[in-house]
């Protein structure tokens, strides 16, 4: 292939055949593809260009779903808290949740697959019976004004993600796709032959694009058809009493709904993750993987590629577990929302090659009169960039309705630029591994299993609670350092895999998977002690090691030199509020902490660099050899990540060897190729930038950039 043509993907549709034929010669794409709520054209089919077929195996059925009304997927659903005033409650079940996507599943075994909980006590309730008439659970011995949940299973009558699409795009004479459970044995063999019949009338079809497997992501919606709860991660729409017979033959104990609806948190990735949670996903991964193998190798038999969507119906085939490589997949293809979502598709190994979707997706959210796609598309273009420049996809396109995106003909043109970068990065970069200075280990519950997802609540979009933290991995994504995820679990039981690693993160709110909680047990403690006291770094960001015990809240408040104040000691005076200039803050003239954790004051002997208020902002910490820094918060910006930067080489006693392969100005990043013995200098911007460039031998020269420019140097 041509490095001047082709890695792109472009959208199409029955009415824009002419238009995707100048597009193609525009962007110089080599495949094209439909997408929900779009037909490939037959004019197009036999043209001379890769095509990919968007292919559902858990939707678009209708006709079978009717016919098997109990083969639809299922998820596991919460009623509301109610509080009894009498013995007698009855509780609407279904209140509150959309009646269109949910239809209740009074299964045979009730008593077995729901469960009703007195969340006063934290008890089962077993008296209690459900009212198909009036759709309530009516329990008979409610003690007053105690508080009760219900855990039931409910059929997925009207698919998520259809949902999504429909209300987006105001579809109306369409009818609702229902849903299949493709883990049960007829429809399987269902799903299965009509495989093969796809394979056999499609010949036309190079890449089978699943979008997905079998099970969706959890997303509800409330009585009023708004989003009600979605999680990326959730596993909650993955369940049915065949599933958890299964599951209970496998780990040897009965199952229990509160295993997956978890006080009604439905195990977040923000919760700490239990035993019988971290069963059910392992079990998950591995019979959806094998499954998904049977797919994928009849796509091969017929001579087609397999790729798949990482998003919608995902669940069970996390690339970073397991199992996933025994998929035998030829590529996965994901959403670009940024630098960290970006290395979420590109880290992927065991595929042939990995594709980023860049946004903005065509749909009319984002494309309507008054709507700035040219802003959205150039802000995400410069994210992604720098995570390319570190781990590249091997592809990039474009999704949703072509002649939407046609009315904005800079936008096209912007694509046009983005596409011909793109391929002049991918013929410098490739499958390169860039030069790393050093290595960094994030801490959390799930490790490398959710490596570059940490934070993520609904795919890359930004929330109050977290934007002061997603800046970490967001820095991260576009760093020249070897990145590692590491599960408390995975520390614990190997103390030694810190042996390599320069760094250590830990950061978010308090309780969390991502800070910890109660993982920081007294093995957790003692290693990460004798780990930074032996020289190797810490960096604690926001509650760090928080989990309230013997008289502290931060457990590694003696490493970070910091605590939080929780009125307890407020009897106690605090006098370390100094604040000392510092290599670290030398670069810092706009202070973004985010959200702010309020009230972390720092223990006698701490550095304080910044506070406000009398509450740390940035302090470090001096710790046997080693060195802690600790961070109220990092909203991303160059200005931060320059910040994070500098800390990281601070506390590893590395700020001597900062200037090697190094920009002054922040905005602009510095990469290597040893393999190709080049470089390159990227200004991150849309305007232009002055720096002074540091090679690996210290040596320097100034250069100016334009506005994104990059520029390529021999070694």
């Amino acid at each position: 292939m041509s490095m001047s043509t082709g890695r792109v993907t472009v959208p199409t549709d029955i009415d824009v055949i002419d238009d995707t034929i100048e597009i193609i010669k525009k962007w110089k794409a080599d495949a094209i593809r439909d997408c929900d709520g779009t037909d490939m054209p037959e004019a197009l089919r036999k043209m001379d260009i890769k095509q990919y077929a968007t292919y559902y195996t858990t939707r678009k059925d209708n006709a079978w779903a009717k016919k098997h009304p109990d083969e639809m997927q299922q998820m596991y659903l919460m009623s509301d808290f109610v509080t009894a005033k009498d013995t007698c409650l009855r509780i609407k079940i279904m209140e509150h949740f959309y009646k269109d996507q949910f239809k209740v599943n009074p299964t045979n075994d009730i008593h077995r697959w729901w469960e009703v909980i007195d969340r006063t006590t934290d008890t089962v309730v077993t008296n209690w019976y459900f009212d198909e008439v009036s759709g309530d659970v009516v329990i008979e011995e409610a003690i007053p004004y105690h508080a009760y949940t219900v855990s039931f299973l409910a059929f997925i009558v009207w698919d998520p993600v259809h949902m999504y699409n429909f209300l987006t795009n105001d579809w109306v004479d369409e009818e609702h796709q229902m849903t299949l459970d493709v883990r049960l044995p007829e429809t399987q063999k269902h799903v299965i032959e009509k495989l093969h019949k796809f394979c056999r009338e499609r010949e036309d079809v190079n890449v089978v694009r699943f979008t997905t497997f079998f099970h969706q992501f959890t997303l509800q919606f409330d009585e009023f058809a708004r989003e009600k709860f979605v999680d990326w991660y959730g596993y909650s729409a993955s369940v049915s009493p065949y599933i958890l017979e299964q599951f209970e033959k496998e780990v040897g104990y009965k199952f229990r709904p509160e295993f997956i609806i978890n006080k009604g948190f439905h195990n977040s990735q923000f919760c700490i993750p239990s035993k019988e949670y971290k069963d059910f996903i392992d079990f998950q991964q591995r019979e959806v993987c094998k499954l998904a193998k049977v797919l994928v190798d009849i796509c091969h038999s017929y001579g087609k590629e397999a790729m798949m969507f990482l998003g919608d119906h995902w669940i069970g085939t996390e690339p970073y577990g397991k199992y996933f490589s025994e998929i035998g997949l030829d590529a996965v293809v994901g959403s670009v929302g940024s630098g960290s979502t970006l290395r979420l598709i590109s880290d992927i190994k065991g595929v042939k090659y990995t594709e980023g979707r860049f946004l903005p997706y065509f749909f009319p959210d984002t494309f309507h009169e008054g709507g700035d796609p040219l802003q959205e598309a150039k802000v995400n273009w410069v994210t992604a960039r720098r995570a390319i420049l570190r781990s590249p996809v091997d592809r990039i396109g474009y999704g949703g309705y072509l002649k939407l995106a046609l009315k904005f003909p800079e936008f096209i043109e912007y694509v046009s630029e983005v596409c011909d970068e793109f391929r002049e990065l991918y013929a410098h970069v490739g499958k390169q591994t860039p030069y790393n200075l050093l290595k960094v280990g994030v801490l959390n519950s799930y490790g490398e299993l959710r490596r570059w997802g940490a934070h993520l609540v609904h795919h890359a979009i930004r929330y109050k609670q977290i934007y002061s933290y997603t800046g970490v991995l967001e820095s991260l994504s576009g760093f020249p350092f070897d990145v590692k995820f590491i599960s408390f679990e995975e520390l614990r039981g190997n103390p030694d895999v810190l042996n390599d690693i320069d760094v250590v993160l830990n950061y978010g709110s308090s309780y969390t998977s991502f800070s910890g909680g109660e993982e920081f047990d007294e093995k957790i403690i003692t290693i990460l002690r004798h780990y930074v006291d032996n020289g190797g770094g810490f960096i604690g960001i926001g509650e760090p090691t928080a989990c309230a015990r013997n008289g502290k809240f931060f457990t590694l408040y003696d490493v970070l030199g910091v605590d939080k104040e929780l009125d307890f000691t407020l009897h106690t005076d605090k006098y370390n509020w100094q604040c000392h200039n510092h290599f670290i803050t030398e670069q810092l003239e706009h202070e973004d902490w985010g959200e702010n954790v309020n009230s972390v004051y720092a223990l006698p002997g701490t550095t304080v660099i910044k506070q406000e208020d009398l509450s740390v902002k940035l302090a470090v910490n001096e710790y046997g050899k080693g060195r802690a820094v600790y961070m109220n918060g990092l909203p991303f910006s160059f200005e931060n990540a320059r910040l994070l930067y500098r800390a990281i080489f601070f506390s590893c006693h590395r700020e001597d060897e900062m200037k090697q392969w190094y920009s002054e100005n922040y905005n602009v990043d510095v990469n290597v190729y040893p393999s190709t013995q080049s470089y390159c200098v990227v200004n991150n911007t849309y305007e232009p930038q002055e720096t002074v460039i540091y090679r690996g031998d210290g040596t320097s020269f100034s250069l100016c950039l334009e506005a994104n420019e990059i520029k390529w140097y021999q070694i």
